[in-house]
């Protein structure tokens, strides 16, 4: 597989992929802010946080 990747001159994921996942990720997060099951899951994980630091 390491004699493939040098072949094809592949070196990892470019910015332009990491902006791509960054876009999706922040797709996500809206989308779920935006609604109410959204809103309930973020209402616990700050509960859950307060819990843990006091």
């Amino acid at each position: 597989m390491e004699k493939l990747r040098k072949l094809r001159g592949d070196m990892g994921q470019t910015a332009v992929e990491y902006l791509g996942i960054i876009a999706v990720v922040v797709a996500i997060v809206l989308a779920i802010t935006g609604t109410d099951i959204g809103q309930t899951i973020l209402t616990a994980i700050k509960n859950q946080i307060t819990r843990v630091t006091g």
